[in-house]
């Protein structure tokens, strides 16, 4: 299985922090944003990555993380996204690295506290198909919402004004070699984007779509600077509770 990270877009959400920097590169506590995403995929034992990026500061990223293997990685791959189409359309660039294998793929601004390796291992014993991870939250009007029965994913519903239930998607998604074929089926959104939502809701439509919920935290770092600020808090505990 290969890692995709989605490292893309504007970052707008964070005003002037974002100005000169692609918001990826920011850091969180002990590190850059970026790394975070990186590291999950290895410990899932994910051995080759791309980064989806773009902007000014795309050449950042290949100073910063080089060549990969300081995250014990094979190689690290790059490629760039112009403007913000969405995050399915930044999956669609890494189709050639994929090389119809099944891949995992990380938003760069999204923050686990526990491994993903067990999800990792329940997809590679899933005949086809696709794997969300949920996480239940507060204000699950911000985000896909997942409504969950009887053990299976009913419907996602992209950023709904009245959620039916808070179970977020969060972002990271594994898919099975079909993915891009899905993606080129896609019509832009109302936001003028390929939604990644379409995608999920595309395997679910085909009876192929499991899930997880995760027992820890999860943080989605880019989407607010409240949000922000509670990565860093969130990260310097982990840290301390580690002895770091």
């Amino acid at each position: 299985m290969k890692g995709v990270v989605l490292a893309g877009g504007l970052g707008t959400r964070l005003g002037s922090l974002t100005k000169i920097t692609n918001k990826h590169l920011l850091p969180v506590y002990d590190r850059p944003m970026v790394f975070f995403p990186i590291q999950k995929l290895v410990e899932a034992g994910v051995g080759e990555v791309i980064v989806v990026t773009g902007g000014n500061s795309a050449g950042d990223f290949l100073r910063l993380l080089e060549n990969g293997r300081g995250f014990g990685l094979r190689r690290i791959h790059y490629t760039y996204q112009e403007g913000s189409g969405g995050i399915a359309a930044a999956l669609a660039l890494a189709e050639d690295f994929v090389e119809g294998e099944r891949v995992m793929v990380l938003l760069g601004d999204n923050l686990f506290e526990e491994s993903l390796a067990p999800f990792a291992e329940r997809f590679a014993t899933q005949a086809r198909g696709a794997r969300v991870l949920l996480k239940e939250v507060p204000d699950p009007e911000r985000f896909g919402v997942a409504t969950v029965s009887e053990g299976r994913v009913m419907r996602i519903v992209e950023k709904p004004e009245k959620p039916e239930s808070r179970f977020a998607v969060t972002g990271c998604y594994l898919y099975d070699e079909r993915v891009f074929d899905i993606v080129r089926t896609l019509e832009p959104s109302a936001r003028g984007e390929l939604e990644i939502t379409d995608v999920n809701n595309a395997y679910l439509k085909a009876g192929e779509l499991e899930y997880d919920l995760l027992s820890g935290w999860w943080q989605d770092a880019g989407s607010s600077f409240e949000a922000y600020a509670r990565a860093q808090s969130l990260v310097r505990e982990q840290c301390r509770g580690a002895g770091a």
